[in-house]
């Protein structure tokens, strides 16, 4: 076994056929079979079901795939770090929901430092890519909030994970309208009075993570639910649509994205706390400290 037959098992596994895999890798389909059937034998396991209709995994592969996608980012991450003409660069990584504060603090970094080579990296993803992220060490830092509808579950997550949270401020359910919207003058408002327009939600990208949300009101039956994964995506549906987003109530008056939004505080409650995350026992970077440095400027609790 070696990594290029785990990376193209990956690849077929998200492929909808070994054609695609092979077009996608620039390999012959024949080549392709004929590797990934060698490590089959090696392994003795079907990873793929082959029938008329195409190929799918079998448990044994989807259970294969688990482990070789953690495999594959650590590889990849040995490789940019000390085998690519990059490493003698410095190196520092952060993973973030969509928090305004966090890219300051990481701005505020490379301010403080400037090195005179370095390939510094700040990731706005998803709340399970943040967990991965800070899990696999690709990201020192993961900045993530949760609310009372997904706590427990966060909260297991960091300990099946090994990460340690430290939270930093705690925050109240807003609805963001855009400044134009028949409600933007309204101090308080209510789900029911919203109902009428959509809701736009960050795609966390799988129904199965529907408790990995990094909005309020995670478990509130939405009539009318757009998920985006962008956020000029987002703010353009809003405009729109006259629509909203659920949110912190964070509105940076610099960030160009969000200028032309306002906030009004929602009558249902269920706060947000908002913090970062760290691989336990793990030693931190003068970047990271520096980073958490920066990012306890914010703290409130």
């Amino acid at each position: 076994m070696n990594i290029t037959q785990i990376k193209y098992v990956l690849a077929v596994a998200a492929s909808s056929s070994m054609r695609e895999a092979a077009t996608k890798l620039f390999v012959s389909q024949p080549a392709l079979s004929a590797s990934i059937r060698e490590l089959e034998e090696e392994l003795s396991i079907l990873i793929f079901e082959r029938t008329n209709k195409g190929i799918s995994l079998t448990d044994a592969g989807r259970e294969f795939v688990a482990y070789a996608k953690k495999a594959v980012a650590q590889y990849e991450i040995l490789e940019e770090r000390f085998l690519s003409r990059d490493s003698e660069k410095e190196h520092f990584s952060v993973s973030t929901q969509h928090y305004n504060f966090a890219i300051k603090a990481f701005t505020a970094v490379i301010k403080r430092y400037d090195p005179e080579k370095y390939i510094f990296a700040i990731h706005e993803t998803r709340t399970c890519s943040v967990l991965e992220d800070v899990r696999s060490l690709k990201s020192e830092v993961g900045i993530l909030a949760f609310s009372g509808a997904n706590e427990g579950v966060l909260k297991k997550i960091f300990k099946e994970y090994g990460l340690e949270f430290t939270a930093l401020m705690q925050r109240e359910t807003y609805a963001y309208v855009w400044e134009n919207h028949r409600f933007a003058g309204r101090s308080e408002i209510s789900l029911e009075e919203l109902s009428q327009y959509p809701c736009v939600s960050f795609d966390q990208s799988d129904d199965s993570n529907f408790y990995l949300t990094e909005e309020a009101m995670a478990d509130y039956d939405f009539g009318k639910l757009i998920k985006s994964d962008d956020r000029a995506t987002t703010m353009e549906i809003i405009s729109e649509l006259g629509g909203y987003s659920i949110g912190s109530g964070m509105l940076a008056g610099d960030d160009a994205i969000l200028k032309g939004m306002v906030s009004i505080k929602l009558k249902e409650e269920d706060p947000l706390i908002i913090g970062y995350i760290t691989r336990k026992g793990s030693k931190m970077s003068a970047y990271g400290e520096a980073y958490l440095e920066e990012l306890r400027k914010y703290k409130e609790l």
